[in-house]
């Protein structure tokens, strides 16, 4: 009878323990105010269809500043149960470092996985057999233009067939409206932005599309790089873009927020949140009827043919360190609802992963982002490798130089191989 009910007290007291660690709160990190909105509005959702208390740990706003943040506590061991990362190209590295759970059987046993674009379970496992993060938003990035002002200038709008006729258009409406006619991310202080919003879309069209090697290398001497480089040597030579916002410590904020609304600047990259968070009603600078007179151009191939970049955007991962993977796993695959998705599109204006998102009353509303999800089906990206976050960087650094006039295309090349060959040693580097 001892036994018995020694025995007894051992189950209750596990079945406790199992019920105590289950209703322990699992912590989500999350930044900028649009995003933290967009969680905030799900999160009596994620509660109830797990069981599971949840709270948001709000971080500092820019990626740089948040990522720099996530890293000190995820190496410390005290980091957040689920976060994201800003860029697919960064999930190598953390999942490298060890700080990414393996969550393949969440991803693919989901009930959101049969209805994710291919391209969203390709990126999501493009770091190799395992899966570390869930593919909830997707970002599609072209060419936004000033359709109202280029019209009434004489310039064409239709779709530029190659760099060389890019560039050309820009120039043009430059000499005719006296305004910056072409804009890509370039500089330190932008973070990811010269990488993410400008350099990856142009190699896929150059003529050596990937970094990444089979071999898992980087290949930064390629003739692609180069190529890409005096794209930009080019654009800079010819004033196209405005200088001294780059180099300020929110570059983003003056030719993005200020001077593409107020017909300053006529043609940028971006993706589709900025039909809602540039530029929509709800922005702090509004362009009225923002999806008729700002048109997309996706980006032309150095000799021809058409690329619109899709990428994840802040995929949703746990972390190695998290107090309860159980618990944290569990509203990992509820993250992967449309109703998150949607609020998401809402505030910050990227697409649902889920195919079935497109049909749902409120995000029919976005227009014109119901639309932009054709593109989903015929999106490139880039193929990543250990030590990818670092040629972000770098691109960041080779780039103002080129801005500053410190270098032309081959010596931002050496720049950009010289610092990863620094940082992550020779052999990394083809």
């Amino acid at each position: 009878m001892r036994k018995h009910g020694l025995w007894a007290c051992c189950v209750l007291a596990a079945g406790l323990f199992s019920q105590h660690a289950m209703a322990e709160t699992v912590r989500i990190a999350e930044h900028r105010a649009a995003r933290i909105e967009a969680l905030k509005a799900v999160i009596p959702n994620i509660k109830q269809a797990t069981g599971i208390d949840v709270e948001i740990v709000e971080y500092p706003g820019p990626d740089r500043e948040y990522v720099s943040k996530l890293l000190t506590e995820l190496a410390a061991g005290t980091g957040p149960d689920i976060f994201s990362l800003p860029a697919i190209d960064q999930v190598v590295d953390f999942s490298t470092a060890g700080y990414l759970a393996d969550v393949t059987a969440e991803v693919t046993g989901s009930e959101a996985y049969p209805q994710f674009y291919q391209v969203a379970k390709d990126l999501a496992s493009s770091t190799g057999d395992k899966i570390y993060v869930m593919p909830t938003m997707l970002s599609v990035q072209q060419l936004y233009f000033r359709r109202d002002i280029l019209e009434k200038a004489g310039i064409s709008t239709e779709q530029p067939k190659t760099w060389a006729e890019l560039m050309q258009r820009a120039v043009d409406a430059k000499a005719k409206t006296g305004k910056f006619a072409l804009m890509l991310p370039m500089g330190v202080t932008w973070g990811g932005g010269p990488f993410i919003e400008g350099f990856r879309h142009l190699l896929v069209g150059s003529s050596t599309p990937q970094i990444a090697t089979d071999d898992g290398k980087l290949d930064l001497t390629s003739t692609g790089i180069r190529e890409v480089f005096g794209f930009y040597e080019e654009m800079v030579k010819n004033e196209l873009l405005p200088v001294d916002p780059l180099l300020g410590p929110e570059p983003w904020v003056i030719p993005k927020y200020q001077m593409f609304p107020a017909g300053d600047l006529l043609i940028t990259s971006c993706g589709s949140w900025c039909y809602i968070f540039d530029w929509g009603p709800k922005s702090k600078n509004p362009i009225p009827d923002v999806d008729k007179v700002v048109g997309t151009w996706a980006v032309p191939g150095k000799d021809g043919g058409e690329h619109v970049m899709v990428s994840l955007s802040h995929p949703w991962a746990v972390g190695t360190s998290a107090a309860n993977p159980e618990a944290a796993k569990k509203v990992l695959q509820a993250m992967g609802s449309i109703d998150l998705m949607v609020s998401y599109a809402v505030n910050e204006g990227n697409l649902p992963a889920r195919k079935d998102a497109r049909d749902n009353a409120e995000f029919q509303k976005l227009v014109p982002l119901p639309t932009l999800m054709d593109s989903l089906d015929k999106g490139a990206y880039l193929k990543t490798a250990p030590g990818f976050s670092t040629v972000i960087e770098g691109v960041g650094r080779a780039t103002e130089a080129l801005l500053l006039g410190q270098a032309d295309a081959e010596g931002a090349q050496k720049i950009l191989v010289d610092y990863v060959k620094s940082t992550l040693g020779d052999d990394q580097v083809k």
